[in-house]
């Protein structure tokens, strides 16, 4: 998987806060359940899998904007798109942005359930696009709700791919934005190059160990 210059997914344990002040702006318990008891911020519904942080310096919203990756030893610039989906939308929105990448795809699925061994990847190449959708349809719940997955599908020759990461941000990767643009706009998102998103700011990851098991599921009926 590549990475923007927004912070990439951390490691998480059943609850992980990325960027908390010092204790002093810490909220008590109470204050603090209230806060991730929270789902929805205006229109917009989070996952089960992340919250932004007590401060609220990147308030949740729907929307998208260009990015780019740029290749850390020969400076080559991939052009990008990174979305924020509500919750009700977001997987079917997933779904459709692989349509653009063919019949047969790569795909890679990563955890950081294990906090210790870091972001663990595992590959599975050359798989039927419609197999795959199949597949992950069965597992909607683990890679919506799950702050310690992630999953990328990509095209076995093209620079093409299209991610949901940790944070349950859509990020495509693309010579051309254009396919992949209609979509998004297509599910009624608007372009605001200056948005940001919740891996930008305080935020915290949650997990579960029936998550952890349901990944390891679904890296057996991958083949990874």
């Amino acid at each position: 998987m590549r990475s923007l210059d927004v912070p990439a997914p951390e490691s998480a344990p059943a609850l992980k806060a990325i960027g908390l002040p010092d204790a002093v702006a810490r909220p008590d318990e109470r204050d603090l359940a209230a806060h991730l008891a929270r789902n929805r911020y205006g229109r917009f519904t989070l996952t089960e899998a992340i919250r932004p942080g007590w401060q609220l310096d990147v308030v949740p919203q729907a929307g998208y904007r260009y990015d780019a990756y740029v290749d850390p030893s020969t400076g080559a610039r991939l052009p990008a798109l990174v979305a924020a989906v509500s919750s009700e939308e977001l997987f079917e929105t997933f779904m459709e942005l692989l349509e653009p990448l063919g019949d047969t795809c790569d795909v890679v699925i990563e955890s950081s359930h294990e906090s210790e061994a870091g972001v663990v990847e595992s590959t599975r190449e050359g798989i039927e696009r419609l197999v795959l959708e199949s597949l992950l349809w069965d597992f909607e719940d683990v890679l919506l709700h799950d702050g310690c997955s992630g999953i990328a599908v990509m095209h076995p020759e093209l620079s093409l791919e299209v991610m949901l990461d940790e944070h349950k941000l859509l990020v495509v990767y693309a010579q051309s934005r254009q396919p992949f643009e209609r979509i998004l706009k297509g599910r009624g998102l608007v372009r605001d190059d200056r948005l940001r998103f919740i891996s930008q700011g305080e935020h915290m990851h949650t997990s579960s160990t029936r998550h952890a098991r349901r990944f390891q599921e679904l890296a057996t009926r991958l083949g990874t």
